[in-house]
């Protein structure tokens, strides 16, 4: 029997690290039977399983026998109900504790819970659960939260502020005038600001593809080189042709840097499309520096107008609502798809990022620098603001108007 022994000790070792609870019990059960009499005993010497689990692997052979091999092979590792509890069915306060304790009055802002200041991560939560007496790791924080219903969720932007009570009128009135202008072969332009950005081998938000382990270095901390100074990126987008046109500053971003944009889109990209133009509607935000309070705004295009001999319509969106306007998600958002990740070295490098921005709608941009100086704080007097021919429309005049061409001194 020794010998039989030893021969079942090196099958064992040799087959253990593949087997799992069942294959080792039922191999068991095969090999006592194997053996006859004291076969139990000698493969329990032999292995270190207890008689117990070798017996009950004798009654599962039995059983598949009976059963058949389609059926055993459905049969389950333990009985059912078998293995470790969970704790929530042996700590009956523990998903208690979390949800009203810990997760509502925090989630609620109740000034009182200790978790009201600081992040609630799945290990302060498991370290204030440990401290109120329950046993409890991070990993089961995060199952006990996903199941309820709980999830890492970022902020989401959606409350604008007070809303005017014009506000879908506005938006209404705006999209009339686009058909409009649209249907009588008039241009149709919307305009904004995109974000400053400094100028050098500073980091860019996104990735890009590059070697592996070679990452594109950037300096540590963003303040703005002196002598690259940085980029003002002022856009023309053309609604009806999905075109635009982007005048990189490098001083100010004012009204009349707006309107010098706009006079450079014209006269490099409107007069070819527009040859027999009339008049230009200029969907613009309510502020910043094309804003509809703006004086030194409504001034520029008095300028433009006399200029070129066109009627400027405006139509200013709402306040509040400038992610609205179009030249913000059908070229500004491609611009930034489109330079992710990549450091804007030089003004150069900015053109050629822009004026390389396309997408399968058949965007084009065209950009060019404007390293004129624009000024800040230029005053327009009443009596130039009185000189400016201005037609307000009945709806919302201060949103709504029109800047008639003549001379204007």
């Amino acid at each position: 029997m020794k010998r039989e022994i030893a021969i079942l000790k090196q099958k064992y070792d040799a087959l253990s690290p593949y087997m799992d609870e069942r294959i080792r019990r039922l191999w068991a059960a095969t090999e006592a039977q194997a053996l006859g009499w004291g076969g139990i005993t000698a493969v329990s010497a032999a292995t270190g399983l207890s008689r117990t689990t070798i017996t009950a692997g004798l009654v599962e052979t039995t059983k598949h026998r009976a059963q058949g091999e389609a059926e055993a092979s459905a049969i389950r590792l333990r009985r059912s109900g078998g293995g470790r509890k969970k704790l929530t069915h042996t700590d009956l306060t523990l998903q208690r504790d979390l949800e009203e304790v810990l997760v509502e009055p925090a989630t609620r802002g109740d000034p009182q819970s200790p978790l009201r200041w600081t992040c609630k991560s799945t290990a302060k939560l498991a370290a204030e659960l440990q401290a109120r007496g329950h046993v409890v790791s991070i990993r089961t924080v995060a199952h006990l939260l996903h199941d309820l219903d709980y999830s890492l969720q970022a902020n989401r932007k959606t409350t604008e502020g007070r809303q005017h009570p014009d506000r879908n009128a506005q938006f209404e009135h705006i999209s009339q005038q686009i058909q409009r202008y649209q249907q009588q072969c008039q241009p149709v332009i919307s305009v904004d600001a995109k974000k400053k950005e400094l100028v050098g081998d500073f980091k860019q938000a996104g990735r890009e593809w590059q070697p592996s382990g070679q990452a594109e270095r950037v300096r540590v901390h963003d303040f703005k080189d002196p002598d690259l100074g940085k980029a003002i990126p002022y856009g023309v987008y053309d609604v009806t042709a999905n075109v635009g046109w982007v005048s990189v500053g490098t001083d100010h971003d004012t009204a009349e840097f707006a309107v010098a944009t706009i006079r450079q889109w014209w006269r490099q990209m409107g007069t070819p499309a527009y040859p027999h133009a009339q008049t230009l509607l200029v969907i613009a935000d309510a502020g910043g520096s094309n804003g509809w309070r703006t004086r030194l705004w409504k001034a520029e295009l008095q300028r433009l107008a006399n200029d070129v001999g066109l009627t400027i319509a405006v139509c200013h969106l709402p306040p509040g609502t400038s992610k609205w306007n179009k030249i913000e998600h059908r070229m500004f958002a491609h611009i930034t798809q489109n330079w992710r990740g990549r450091p804007l070295i030089s003004h150069e490098v900015i053109i050629n990022l822009i004026g390389y921005t396309t997408t399968k709608t058949g965007l084009q941009v065209r950009a060019a620098l404007d390293t004129q100086s624009y000024p800040t704080g230029r005053k327009i007097t009443d009596e130039e603001f009185a000189q400016i021919q201005i037609e307000r429309n009945a709806f919302h005049g201060e949103w709504n108007y029109k800047i008639l061409p003549k001379e204007f001194s």
